[in-house]
């Protein structure tokens, strides 16, 4: 190569190098003008959010007491089969507390020292030791805890210290990157995260928790810590996983932390959770369902009865409406509604939308105090019944004393399930079929009238093991 191309390859070879890495200056100061904790073009950086935030977070430490021997005995002391297994076994020591400790997390809400955890963590707790990042350990006494939203509310003797940020849920969106600081199986302050998979999710446990899913590993011992967006601020409190193991498996669920403050404050100024009722049990809408009532689409919560003399009956609530909303949030989900409603205040108006009759009605509810006994939410059961009539059924007349003990005025009582529209929808022997097409059902002509003129999705009110539900039958 001859020294002037020698000497052109270097100046282009020079020339290149500056201008790449002038490029790369540029965009390193785009980046640091531009970028916060994360970055179109890499992953998230969680140093600063712990930095900041993970002073707040505590590490629990709860001390149970209970009987030694209890759990090795199927038999609880004063069962007279207790004594003889007691006597007849390897000889047990006495009866004494023993104790036994259990660990969770929990983050600090304000600087006087109210701390936040699940229920679970601190249940049956004799006591309660709070421990800090740096190092301090306090004995912590609870406030108070709710089981249905698995909330409790602890306080330290202590000032100034270091506080989460709450953020608001509501402004949480699927797919945006979270983090979880905790003490799974005791490691003290360890950081995972994930994102967000789902929000509002419902779960079969019996809460009014609109639960929020991530992917973030979460195990035994993170419960009560809390769930951090990118920005710091503290969106959920990590309650449970979905486990087939006891241990991580993609699936964690967190508490929004606008339902756990309220439940805070509640637990603050009354040491208990007040919560409203309406007194109805209600099922979700399926198509068929919204489709037999006239519904442009499955939504709401339908009301398959309503108690006597309650909140929902003094408002003009009846068995076959549709709630879609409440205090002006629409219901998309049955499950919204036990939640909308056991957040309002007892006394307090509640005002409703609902569906009835193929028409839309506004009423207004003043919302009742919740007994200690939750609302039911039924849902129709699809147990197949036998696999042929119009309906395929034969029922029979309710006696008095069937209709006195089932609480019904009207209704029959199916003895036989063939092959028909009513065998595909579940219906079986022993339900008794209170109201056909929104149309009281007395007697079996009445039956056999209102399915001779249906045609398409109807819905049947029916009692089963004591609860209302409907059912949707599509009548050929």
């Amino acid at each position: 190569m001859s020294k002037n191309k020698t000497l052109a390859l270097a100046m282009a070879l020079a020339l290149g190098m500056g201008a790449m890495s002038g490029a790369v200056g540029t965009a390193r100061v785009a980046h640091a003008q531009t970028a916060g904790p994360t970055t179109d073009r890499g992953l998230p950086d969680f140093t600063q959010l712990v930095i900041s935030q993970g002073p707040a977070v505590v590490n629990i430490t709860v001390t149970q007491r209970r009987p030694q021997g209890a759990d090795q005995l199927p038999f609880r002391p004063g069962d007279p089969m207790y004594e003889f297994f007691r006597r007849f076994q390897i000889p047990i020591p006495e009866m004494q507390p023993q104790p036994r400790q259990g660990m969770g997390s929990g983050f600090i809400i304000s600087a006087d020292g109210y701390i936040l955890t699940n229920a679970h963590v601190v249940s049956e707790a004799s006591e309660v030791t709070v421990k800090l990042t740096d190092k301090r350990e306090l004995k912590a006494k609870v406030i108070g805890a709710d089981v249905r939203t698995d909330v409790a509310l602890l306080k330290v003797d202590a000032t100034d210290l270091p506080v989460v940020k709450i953020g608001d849920p509501e402004k949480l969106r699927v797919g945006e990157w979270v983090a979880a600081i905790g003490s799974p199986f005791g490691l003290e302050n360890s950081v995972t995260a994930g994102i967000v998979s789902a929000k509002s999710r419902s779960l079969p446990d019996g809460s009014y928790v609109p639960f929020i899913q991530t992917d973030v590993a979460i195990n035994p011992g993170n419960s009560g810590g809390p769930l951090f967006t990118m920005n710091g601020e503290v969106v959920g409190i990590n309650s449970q996983i979905y486990s087939r193991t006891g241990g991580y498996m993609g699936l964690s669920f967190s508490i929004p932390i606008d339902v756990a403050m309220k439940v805070a404050n509640d637990l603050r100024k009354f040491g208990k959770v007040e919560r409203g009722r309406m007194g109805v049990t209600i099922q979700s809408v399926s198509r068929e369902l919204a489709e037999s009532f006239g519904l442009d689409r499955p939504r709401g919560a339908l009301v398959s009865s309503v108690e006597p003399d309650s909140p929902a009956a003094k408002a003009g609530v009846q068995p076959g409406d549709i709630i879609l909303s409440a205090g002006g949030e629409q219901i998309e989900e049955s499950a919204d509604l036990p939640r909308i409603v056991g957040q309002t205040r007892p006394g307090d108006t509640l005002p409703m939308a609902l569906w009835r009759k193929g028409k839309q009605q506004s009423i207004q509810v003043t919302v009742g105090r919740m007994p200690d006994e939750e609302q039911s939410a039924a849902g129709p059961e699809t147990t197949p019944a036998p696999p042929g009539g119009k309906l395929g059924i034969a029922v029979r007349p309710l006696t008095a004393e069937e209709r006195k003990q089932a609480n019904v005025q009207s209704g029959v009582v199916i003895e036989r399930v063939a092959p028909g529209p009513a065998a595909t929808a579940g219906l079986r022997e022993g339900d008794v079929i209170i109201a056909f097409n929104n149309e009281a059902v007395n007697t079996p002509a009445d039956l056999s009238r209102l399915a001779d003129k249906a045609k398409g999705p109807v819905a049947a009110l029916i009692l089963r093991d004591n609860a209302r539900i409907y059912v949707p039958i599509t009548v050929k």
